[in-house]
């Protein structure tokens, strides 16, 4: 027997995770329509399996403190950005994935303008920050969109991996800020903002590298 439910019905606990299967590409983009743009659960789509995510508190803020790290150090390099958030990213009838944070950089100037992502017209985030993230559904998606450069920050440890002959390669050096020890010093960066506040953290950064 089948039960139909909403999927607004479904209600999560922060930090669970939960699949549902055999979901069509049309059954996706009525979930998203459903749950609307101020959803609070990330949904990631691949090729039937939809995950819905309700993160954590100590899920979202890291990867916040990490994206204002990265713009921070992207303008006293004075090089542009763009910051999409977790916009919804879908490469049709395949994948849909929802970064926790999204960033052009070297493409900046393209998606200026732009109010609905569209990947026929526009190109991938140069760069896409997740937190705690262990999907295999999730990094699946992402080889399916072809983000360039993927940072997943895990137990105060950042991971960097770059799209390259159409998977992912885990990597040292990140191509966005290949002179900094990313990988050492975003750990450092981000404790020290918890503990001394965001704000005092990007002042000694920009001390530090300014």
């Amino acid at each position: 027997m089948t039960i139909a439910i909403p999927i607004k019905a479904i209600q999560l606990t922060p930090g669970s995770v939960i699949n549902i299967h055999h979901l069509t590409w049309e059954d996706f983009e009525n979930i998203l329509i459903e749950l609307g743009e101020h959803r609070q659960v990330r949904l990631t789509y691949y090729q039937g399996t939809l995950e819905i995510m309700s993160p954590l508190a100590i899920h979202e803020r890291p990867h916040r403190i990490i994206a204002d790290l990265v713009k921070t150090i992207l303008n006293i390099e004075g090089r542009d950005w763009e910051d999409f958030g977790s916009t919804t990213f879908k490469r049709l009838k395949i994948a849909g994935v929802e970064p926790d944070t999204a960033l052009y950089i070297q493409n900046a100037a393209k998606v200026r303008g732009c109010t609905r992502m569209d990947l026929n017209i526009y190109p991938p985030p140069d760069l896409a920050i997740e937190s705690d993230v262990t999907s295999i559904t999730t990094l699946d998606a992402y080889t399916a969109i072809g983000v360039p450069e993927i940072w997943i920050y895990n137990n105060h440890q950042l991971k960097i991996y770059i799209f390259k002959n159409g998977q992912y390669e885990e990597t040292l050096i990140s191509p966005t800020f290949p002179n900094l020890s990313i990988i050492e010093k975003i750990p450092l960066w981000v404790q020290k903002a918890i503990n001394q506040g965001t704000s005092q953290m990007l002042r000694e950064l920009r001390n530090e590298l300014g």
